[in-house]
């Protein structure tokens, strides 16, 4: 009977370290917004990540965190960095990958703390009309075995997209009272 009780006891214990083995290890999100300024106005204001202090729910999740910047925000190479002692915020940096003027800004995330991870964003903007915009934000990473578990358990990409459209409404309320 004790045999079979520890049998149980380990199938119990290894079946989720076994599912975690088929579980998608990958995430991306993609959400996006009518601004109703023209393309360059938008873009303009987007690509100076110092910015995204006005609209991105994670830069506000602490108003104490420490804040560092190296290079020329705006341009490739420009990195904001934070630290919290809030673990939903945590230690990181963020890095101007790439940018297509006036279409696109690509990001690197970098996370060290609670747990370390490399992550990329990119925000896109597209005139609709002279006066309007679609700006397209996405982020996407990677979770190794077994961090991938969390899927299981948490909607991550479902709290990340709620994240994303409130920056962006919250963008488009700074925009548009420009």
């Amino acid at each position: 009977m004790f045999k079979k009780f520890l049998l149980l006891l380990l199938v119990i214990i290894a079946l989720p370290f076994i599912a975690g083995l088929f579980v998608d290890k990958n995430y991306s999100v993609t959400t996006q917004i009518t601004i109703d300024k023209p393309v360059a106005e938008v873009f303009d204001y987007v690509k100076y990540l110092k910015n995204q202090d006005q609209y991105s729910v994670w830069a506000q999740m602490d108003p104490d965190m420490q804040k560092n910047y190296r290079g020329i925000d705006g341009m490739v190479g420009f990195v904001a960095g934070w630290a919290s002692d809030k673990e939903e915020v945590g230690v990181g940096e963020q890095e101007i990958v790439r940018i297509d003027e006036g279409k696109r800004i690509d990001y690197e995330l970098r996370f060290y703390k609670p747990f370390e991870s490399t992550d990329f964003a990119y925000m896109e903007t597209q005139a609709i009309s002279a006066n309007q915009t679609r700006v397209t934000w996405g982020f996407g990473g990677h979770l190794d075995y077994p961090m991938n578990l969390m899927f299981l358990f948490i909607d991550f990409e479902g709290m990340i997209t709620n994240d994303l459209n409130q920056g962006l409404q919250q963008l488009k309320t700074i925009v548009e009272a420009q």
